[in-house]
């Protein structure tokens, strides 16, 4: 069974990563995560889960998804096990990107992680809301 996820990433500055970079490297090593509960939610992580590509800063929109490839493993750049990583590639841009604005202004994502707690960087997207999304981006 696929699961669904939204991952948070700054797309600019010295460590900032984008949905564009993805693309034009086709996988990368999804680390950086510190946060308890967004490790918790890593932790969950299988092959074949996709993944809503988040770009935090200025912009605040998910503007692609990106599939897992890998299970969970302690990042090597870490001194503790506890912190790790998943391997995930690009899968393809939403047709358009949709802002946390236009998802606050939905009532069926009140509840959703995304907006109750908005600086955890990796989450859960229950699948309606992920659906929600992928139309919105349609629209």
């Amino acid at each position: 069974m696929t699961n669904y996820w939204l991952a948070k990433q700054e797309p600019s500055g010295p460590r900032g990563y984008s949905f564009d970079k993805l693309q034009r490297e086709k996988t990368t090593v999804w680390d950086g995560v510190h946060n308890n509960l967004a490790l918790k939610h890593m932790r969950e992580m299988n092959p074949g889960d996709l993944v809503l590509f988040y770009h935090t800063g200025d912009q605040r929109q998910a503007v692609g998804i990106m599939q897992v490839t890998s299970k969970p493993y302690p990042n090597p750049k870490e001194d503790s096990k506890r912190f790790v990583v998943v391997d995930v590639k690009y899968k393809k841009p939403l047709k358009r990107p949709v802002t946390l604005d236009e998802m606050k202004t939905k009532a069926r994502f009140r509840d959703w992680e995304m907006i109750r707690i908005s600086r955890l960087s990796v989450m859960p997207v229950p699948k309606p809301i992920w659906d929600a999304i992928l139309q919105m981006s349609e629209d």
